[in-house]
């Protein structure tokens, strides 16, 4: 493979992980090739390979730039990311607004709370009232009689579904096609989503019901779209891409928590269920757009430009060659030559993936963040209503923030990761610790310091948009290290770990509605805080123990032989 055309992988690979994967990117492609010949060559590439891995040679040369320059509109794959931008922007308004929405649903003064017994020092002092006597925080109560175990069993039923079609999501988009699997996905969310407050005025069990299809729907997205920037982002521009689309989770849940907040405390259509109305409406409408603007593949636009094609299949072809040269061992002259490719209908190894301890590791330590993911995305906007007794308007800000702060953080946690790794400063197995570190450890010193800060909102606040929001650090920690152990199987590995961190999704709430059980104390609440931190802190001391970043051997196919001519 000629040096310029090396792509973001094979630096990765050759600059990084192994001295001897550039060799073999480097050897003569013909054994009728002169010794002399071979020895310019890999002067050529030694000189080439220097030049790339500083940084001042591009990784594709001008036919990128070109295609970039050619024409003034946006790319169409600039438009298929910003439509998944939105599809989870619009998915996450769907899944958290009932988090904001059940405060306004739920009569609390209709429950009983086993508080008559608490001394006033384990509870926080309602607003001073104004002059006149009236309430500064007027709220109108709510029409449902659920006790804490019961809103948390409401909350938590999304993720029944949800765990249920994670490793089905991606195969069906691998077979028919991501734009389908994840179109439909957010359809299927979208209807759900318009039929709750129907459903929770009918009957319980039919709500539950309701929110387990909800998340079979949107449990699909991510490994749909997961499979669809696999065919559509250069290899250049994958992670910016990943990026992008991936923050419109974190962005529709900055918008969605306060908007959600504010339609719950209108009258307009019965108050509540308008934010259910409205996001499920903003579904439907994306899904339309979404059908006529997006394909599976770039071969299958009809409306994308010839360069553009070109550059996206001639960049996907360049990692797949060197995917393949760096796969091959050194063989000597004239002997067959060993393909490491599994075939498409190579089964699963089952048994040695469920039995791998590194993956385990990944596995115990998602669950613990998810946990503590969880306990916040469901039971603050309770905690903040019946504890610090905000207004639900107050409450779903302040419940946003986090997110967005994260989002921040996790950009600027990754291109420190990125840095630190390509000035060779730290080890990968070392970068995964670190980070996965960061976003478990600090996370949950926020959620002890919760404990300690009482009753001041502004502490709370700070403690869960300053010092959470280095949960933003999982991208750079565990939630790459399934390629390292697997790049063959690590759609399915990712599947199988993002499963059982979102079980976690309807545990949480439902554990946490045991422990409040009618007593709405800062003691029952510290004891939920204590449990999110420890099940963080306890995942991550496993991951530092059992992790690794080494291709695990049943990842590696036995060879089997092709002819040399056959390749030439």
């Amino acid at each position: 493979m000629p040096p310029h055309k090396w792509t973001d992988e094979s630096r990765d690979a050759s600059c990084y992980y192994e001295d001897a994967a550039a060799s073999r990117l480097r050897r003569p492609s013909s054994s009728s090739n002169s010794s002399a010949a071979a020895d310019r060559s890999d002067d050529e590439a030694d000189d080439e390979r220097e030049a790339f891995c500083s940084g001042e040679r591009p990784l594709i040369r001008s036919s990128g730039a070109a295609e970039e320059n050619h024409g003034c509109g946006p790319k169409t794959r600039h438009i298929f990311g910003f439509m998944g931008f939105l599809g989870f922007a619009v998915v996450y308004a769907m899944r958290v607004n009932l988090s904001v929405a059940i405060v306004a649903m739920v009569n609390q003064t209709a429950i009983p709370h086993s508080n008559s017994s608490v001394i006033d020092t384990d509870t926080c002092p309602l607003p001073a009232p104004h002059h006149n006597g009236s309430d500064p925080n007027p709220q109108k109560e709510g029409e449902f009689v659920w006790d804490e175990a019961t809103q948390g069993l409401v909350l938590g039923s999304f993720f029944y579904g949800y765990v249920l079609t994670q490793v089905p999501g991606g195969r069906m988009a691998e077979l028919y096609g991501g734009k389908k699997i994840y179109g439909y996905g957010v359809l299927i969310t979208a209807i759900f989503t318009l039929i709750t407050p129907l459903a929770a005025h009918w009957d319980l069990p039919l709500l539950v019901l309701v929110r387990i299809l909800e998340g079979m729907g949107e449990g699909v997205t991510y490994p749909a779209m997961h499979a669809m920037l696999a065919h559509w982002i250069p290899p250049l521009e994958r992670n910016k891409f990943a990026a992008i689309v991936y923050a419109g989770s974190n962005i529709g849940t900055v918008i969605s928590m306060p908007l959600a907040g504010w339609l719950c405390s209108l009258d307009f259509l019965g108050g509540w269920p308008s934010a259910f109305y409205i996001f499920g409406l903003l579904g439907i409408l994306w899904f339309i757009a979404w059908m006529y603007l997006v394909y599976d593949k770039p071969s299958d636009h009809p409306r994308i430009s010839e360069s553009e094609r070109e550059y996206i299949e001639r960049s996907l072809q360049v990692q797949r060659l060197i995917n393949q040269d760096l796969a091959e061992p050194e063989e000597e002259e004239g002997q067959d030559e060993v393909s490491l490719r599994a075939p498409p209908e190579a089964p699963i190894p089952w048994s040695s993936l469920l039995t791998s301890v590194p993956l385990w590791a990944i596995l115990l330590t998602q669950c613990g963040q998810g946990w503590a993911f969880y306990t916040q995305l469901t039971e603050l906007p309770t905690y903040m209503s019946n504890i610090l007794h905000f207004d639900i308007q107050s409450n779903a800000l302040l419940n946003a923030v986090p997110y967005l702060t994260s989002w921040f953080v996790g950009i600027a946690c990754s291109a420190l990761a990125d840095w630190m790794l390509a000035r060779r400063y730290i080890s990968l197995l070392s970068s995964y610790k670190l980070w996965n570190t960061v976003a478990s450890v600090v996370p949950s010193l926020g959620l002890i310091g919760i404990i300690y800060v009482g009753c001041d909102w502004v502490w709370v606040t700070f403690m869960l948009a300053g010092v959470g929001s280095f949960g933003g650090a999982v991208y750079a920690g565990n939630q790459m290290n399934h390629i390292a152990l697997s790049p063959r199987y690590a759609g399915t590995m990712y599947g199988i770990t993002n499963s059982a961190a979102n079980i976690c999704g309807f545990l949480a709430p439902y554990v946490i509605g045991l422990i409040i059980n009618h007593r709405e104390t800062l003691t029952q609440w510290h004891l939920v805080f204590w449990l999110a931190a420890g099940l963080n802190i306890a995942g991550n001391f496993i991951y530092l123990i059992f992790a690794s970043a080494e291709e695990q051997s049943w990842s590696k196919t036995p060879p089997t032989r092709n002819s040399r001519s056959q390749r030439a």
